[in-house]
């Protein structure tokens, strides 16, 4: 807690340009990346985020050799060099996309494995490149794969204060942000059915090759923040992060672009505070801080297991917690329907423990412990009893059971002996409208297949 509190006390400027640079690079990141995540095409995300490279290698080269040959100047060279580098990455792209198709056609293999190879040759001409040309050209291959977001924040603009990271990230934002603006619809229906897209006229292989451009440019601008091996967590794991706790896109691209900026603050701190935190104790503490890309990814996977865990919907714990919920509602209605019955046959109260089908000793513990709370059964000389607002819940509940047999045994040729059980199943899932529903169809029945009587 100290090293937080000296992490917030010592904030700077240059801090908040960090964690402005890592957001807007993430959050970049994440729009296209929910459109790569619904075609279940990740791995098309990553194999961008790797193949760009050869495109921005290539490129850079490129342009460097026109100014050395002399066919630019130095001054076209350094306004032009950003836009090539766009350029060549968005042709990588694009080229990758074809190239996986045609090697899964011409060699008939699955899309993942043609994928693979096309990612793997393009990415090594990349790193090749980058080895080749280092005697003569200005490329850190562990900036190009990692980032450095840290130096890049000094890198300002003109006399400004801002830096130039923060201005290329931001317009890439501002033109992703743009597209889905424009096109939210028909980049929806090529997402989710590019079959129908195709019959309403949208071009469906025009909207999956404009993605692949535009995710190639994205991670080209992200590459001088956070690397190209980071850009991968910032391309995928905010959009499945999102995906687990929404079913909506329009709310899961917000999501998306909430949890990647959470992302890029708490991997900055992160990166200040833990480090000292962990190995100060294990004996090393002249290190003080890490790198914040790094941690950018180690922060966004902790959202990710977060929401895998606590989701409302597809959460682990969450959807454990609605299951015991669910067997605890059951559990109790069928404790209520019981105490019910035995009024009804003039045998008040029940002692512990009370044997119903399907709930153990544990959960009957839990059961009466849970009514009588909710004020449902009390405890008398003759044992647990109904309250007046237990009898009248289970009122309703023997009301759907009995009806439901004898809807059952009207419109289906099922054995009396055999209704109980699927109307004991049935009864903890019929509301009031059912309820009356099935009255009305019944003409109002006075009395089950057994003769019982059914409660009003």
């Amino acid at each position: 807690m100290s090293h937080f509190a000296e992490t917030i006390s010592t904030w700077i400027d240059l801090d908040t340009w960090t964690v402005v640079v890592a957001a807007m690079a993430a959050m970049s990141c994440a729009l296209p990346g929910n459109y790569l995540l619904l075609r279940k095409q990740s791995m098309m995300g990553d194999a961008l985020s790797h193949t760009s490279l050869l495109g921005v290698v290539a490129a850079y080269l490129l342009v460097g050799g026109l100014r050395d040959a002399g066919w630019i100047s130095s001054e076209t060279h350094e306004a032009t060099w950003h836009a090539v580098l766009f350029a060549g990455a968005m042709i990588i792209g694009i080229l990758t996309a074809l190239l996986t198709e045609l090697v899964q056609k011409l060699g008939r293999v699955e899309s993942s494995a043609a994928l693979g190879v096309v990612f793997i040759t393009f990415f090594a001409m990349g790193l090749l490149l980058i080895r080749l040309a280092a005697d003569r050209a200005h490329i850190d291959p562990d900036c190009v794969l990692y980032g450095l977001l840290e130096t890049e924040v000094l890198n300002t603009y003109g006399s400004t204060a801002i830096p130039v990271a923060a201005i290329s990230n931001g317009a890439v934002l501002l033109f992703n942000l743009l597209l889905v603006t424009l096109f939210y619809k028909e980049l929806r229906v090529a997402a989710f059915d590019p079959g129908l897209a195709t019959t309403l006229g949208i071009n469906a292989t025009v909207m999956h090759y404009a993605l692949m451009g535009v995710t190639a440019a994205t991670v080209v601008t992200a590459f001088e923040s956070v690397g190209s091996i980071l850009v991968i967590a910032m391309l995928i794991v905010p959009a499945a992060t999102a995906n687990l706790l929404t079913d909506r896109l329009h709310v899961m691209i917000g999501l998306s672009l909430i949890i990647a900026a959470a992302s890029a603050f708490l991997g900055h701190v992160f990166a200040r505070t833990l480090p000292p935190m962990i190995f100060e104790s294990l004996g090393y503490p002249m290190i003080k801080d890490a790198s914040t890309a790094g941690m950018m990814a180690v922060a966004c996977g902790c959202l990710f297991v977060a929401a895998a865990l606590f989701g409302p919907r597809h959460g682990t714990i969450s959807k454990a917690i609605d299951r015991l919920q669910i067997t605890l509602r059951i559990a109790s209605e069928d404790v209520l329907g019981f105490l019910f019955r035995r009024e009804e046959l003039h045998q008040p109260g029940a002692e512990f423990p009370m044997r119903l089908p399907g709930v153990n000793a544990w959960l009957m513990k839990l059961t009466l412990v849970r009514l009588r709370r909710q004020q449902k059964v009390l405890v008398t000389p003759t044992g647990y009893s109904l309250t007046d607002l237990g009898r009248r819940k289970a009122k309703k509940l023997v009301r759907s059971h009995r009806l439901f047999e004898i809807y059952m045994s009207k419109h289906f040729a099922v054995p009396d002996d055999h209704l109980h059980e699927t109307a004991a199943r049935v009864e903890h899932f019929i509301d009031e409208g059912m309820r009356e529903a099935l009255a009305t169809e019944l003409d109002a029945p006075e009395e089950d297949p057994h003769g019982r009587r059914i409660p009003s």
